[in-house]
């Protein structure tokens, strides 16, 4: 692999204007593609084989009039104090406001509060329910403005009017928050390169490789079904992982350079090394990624397809594009100086003891005590996630002050909290049968089913064939009351269909969230199985040891698990929330762990890699193993803290998005790469790797003759070096 990489390198630094040339024509090709053939993303979400699912596919061929699968919002009306909805006045505003929305072109009916009968029994709230015939992403701004604006007519007649529903969910955009933490990367490149030119490089070759990727996203939203976060995910993992992969390739350059004055040869065995870590770190990235593809979700699957791209491009971009580009900076790398200083080495075995080796020398000494001190803290971290509960946003998880969370707690005022999460029963009747009759029958037996409020018929297809019932809980929409409602429902459906010839299922919101936690719950395992079983065997050939896969993925484990804890104490306790911008706590989104799992663990084995991997370079240089430990921090712990601090930076930039599962993954993200690389990697890690000694790179010997050798530290390199038998290279 080092030999490989190394001629790559090389190549691109002597070959630089051929090789910018053809990534400035993948460029123009890529911009060119995005603009004219990218498809149109989507917030539409689908869980293949489950009830719900299935149920609003059947909904879709035999009864396209009740428009399951659009978007829908709910326009909630309260009287002021001495009127009810029966006032002439009031009834006049209400009529209104349904006129006005009946003519809008995207929606496809409006029931209004009289003809529904939606109305409190007080009599001072109402609500309209309102569909429209394409989902919710494909709504313009026209469109939410104009129901927002209907909302306004009734407000004017002295009536409190409310929105919500999933027709004022636009898709997701980047802003200035996001930008900060490219600000904050750019400060902390010149702190550790020292040098403009230096810092440069890495955000330029990060840019390339996200504009390549995310046109390469879009243009696949013409063919596949991707989710608007899609593109969010994608930039924020490209950028942190480009800027990284980057960074560690020109702290090697700058070393070799310093040591051999040889740009062709100084781009090569940066390329060969560093190069070659960076290799396997996105491969345990991509796998984690596509490994979502297993959990049987189209949304997740896609998310972790485009994410996984983006890196792979970004993989590319720092092993071709960047060794051209050195090309052009000439000593420049070395020879500058900023604020008076001259550009340091993070690499060099030469000059004042880097903090890196200090703290690495105080952990070796004191071992077993941060050891247990580290564990300690994680498994403290970890405490709230005993509390986790899951879900699907909602309009209560919506800021206090928008219209969508105002009517959800009109609903609940007046109706209660059920009326947040109607339940939709489709009704499949025989040939012959009534229907009035049967749907009405299936209402009163839902109607005594424990936990029901209320039930009742809502709507027949035309052919008669198919029944809408509205069965409301008593309960919330993420109360776990609900959520054996469900499954009560669906475990007494044949006593409550019994006599009618009916087939009932549940489906609607509250019931697609349900089976998004049990779809999850069944393929945690298999897919856990999936990405560590793999990367355990990347990880083995890059370390050609049993123990340190397996330590790596045990404190994945640890990270993972304190992530979790911090995640459930600022979304759902609300602790820090303020600071964190988390406007409403509730449940933690249910496709987060998952998500979550897949993206870190590849993350933490970035670090795990660029770390051991310079203590394997030494070790396997003749290093005694424990010393290996110490000066494998010297060389890297500067640069891997640096990269750490980067992706930290813009991950936290995500955390103040105005979407809720971006949020919440860039805050996971975050925290998990601050404690996965500044407790578990910096610190137990070498707590570990210095009590097991010689014993860290252990490897059966009829392994380590089966397993090929795929040299990441270089070794072959170096051996020809030795041997003055220069490697062959192209061009």
């Amino acid at each position: 692999m080092a030999t490989f990489l190394y001629r790559i390198g090389r190549f691109s630094y002597r070959r630089r204007w051929l090789v910018l040339g053809v990534w400035v024509l993948l460029l123009a090709l890529a911009g060119a593609g995005a603009a004219t053939l990218s498809g149109k993303m989507s917030n539409d979400f689908s869980i293949p084989g489950t009830e719900a699912q299935q149920a609003i596919d059947r909904l879709a061929e035999r009864f396209p009039e009740a428009h399951v699968g659009g978007a829908s919002a709910r326009v909630v009306f309260q009287t002021p104090e001495g009127k009810t909805v029966a006032d002439p006045d009031v009834q006049a505003a209400i009529g209104r406001v349904v006129s006005e929305l009946s003519d809008e072109p995207q929606v496809a009916r409006v029931l209004d509060p009289y003809t529904a009968k939606s109305i409190s029994p007080d009599g001072r709230y109402a609500f309209a329910q309102v569909s429209y015939r394409v989902q919710g992403m494909e709504l313009t701004d026209a469109d939410r403005d104009a129901l927002l604006d209907a909302a306004a007519t009734a407000r004017d007649a002295g009536l409190a009017v409310e929105v919500g529903g999933d027709a004022l969910r636009a898709n997701p955009k980047t802003g200035i928050v996001e930008v900060i933490g490219i600000a904050i990367a750019a400060v902390v490149l010149v702190i550790t390169l020292g040098s403009l030119v230096a810092a440069g490089l890495p955000l330029l070759t990060a840019l390339a490789g996200i504009a390549v990727g995310l046109a390469g996203v879009a243009i696949s939203a013409r063919w596949a079904d991707l989710n608007s976060n899609s593109l969010i995910l994608a930039l924020m993992l490209g950028l942190a992982v480009g800027i990284d992969y980057a960074l560690f390739i020109v702290s090697r350059y700058r070393h070799e350079l310093l040591v051999r004055k040889d740009g062709p040869e100084a781009a090569g065995r940066s390329v060969g090394t560093a190069g070659s870590a960076v290799v396997f770190a996105g491969l345990t990235v991509i796998i984690a990624l596509a490994a979502l593809s297993v959990v049987g979700i189209p949304l997740l699957r896609g998310l972790g397809l485009a994410a996984a791209g983006t890196v792979a491009v970004a993989v590319l971009v720092a092993i071709t594009l960047l060794p051209a580009l050195l090309g052009f900076t000439g000593d420049r790398l070395i020879k500058g100086r900023l604020f008076g200083r001259t550009t340091p080495d993070p690499e060099s075995d030469s000059g004042p003891v880097p903090l890196g080796e200090r703290w690495a020398r105080l952990v070796v000494r004191f071992r077993v005590p941060a050891l247990l001190l580290s564990v300690a803290a994680l498994g403290v971290l970890a405490i709230p996630a005993a509390d986790l509960r899951l879900g699907l946003p909602d309009d209560g998880m919506q800021g206090a002050d928008t219209t969508q969370h105002k009517a959800y707690d009109l609903m609940t005022t007046g109706f209660g909290p059920g009326f947040n999460g109607t339940l939709v029963v489709v009704a499949d009747l025989p040939a012959g049968a009534d229907p009035q009759q049967v749907p009405g029958a299936l209402a009163m037996r839902l109607s005594g089913v424990d936990n029901v409020l209320y039930a009742a018929p809502n709507g027949v297809s035309p052919d008669g064939r198919t029944a809408l019932l509205a069965v409301i809980p008593k309960t919330g929409p993420n109360d776990p009351a609900t959520a054996d409602l469900v499954h009560t429902i669906r475990d007494r459906a044949a006593g409550i269909t019994e006599g009618t010839g009916a087939a009932i299922a549940v489906t609607g919101v509250t019931a697609l969230a349900i089976d998004v936690s049990t779809t999850l719950d069944d393929a945690l395992v298999p897919y856990l199985a999936i990405v560590v079983g793999l990367a355990f065997l990347l990880l083995l050939l890059v370390f050609r040891s049993i123990l340190v896969p397996l330590k790596a993925t045990l404190g994945f484990l640890l990270s993972v698990a304190a992530t979790f804890g911090a995640v459930v104490a600022v979304f759902q306790w609300g602790w820090l929330g303020d600071l964190f911008g988390v406007q409403q706590t509730g449940p933690i989104m249910s496709m987060l762990p998952v998500l979550l799992i897949g993206i870190l663990f590849g993350l933490a084995m970035d670090y795990q890699v660029f770390l051991v991997t310079r203590m394997r370079e030494d070790y396997v240089h003749g290093a005694p193993a424990k010393e290996a430990v110490v000066t494998g921090f010297r060389h890297g712990a500067r640069v891997v803290t640096a990269a750490a601090i980067i992706m930290i930076s813009v991950f936290g930039g995500f955390v103040f998005s105005g979407e809720t599962l971006i949020q919440s993954i860039g805050f996971a993200l975050a925290f998990g790469v601050l404690v996965d690389a500044f407790v578990v990697r910096m610190t137990i890690v070498p707590a570990l790797m210095s009590l097991l000694g010689r014993g860290a790179w252990w490897l059966p010997r009829w392994l380590d003759r089966v397993l090929p050798d795929v040299d990441v530290e270089g070794e072959k390199l170096r051996q020809a070096e030795e041997a003055r038998e220069p490697v062959a290279v192209a061009g």
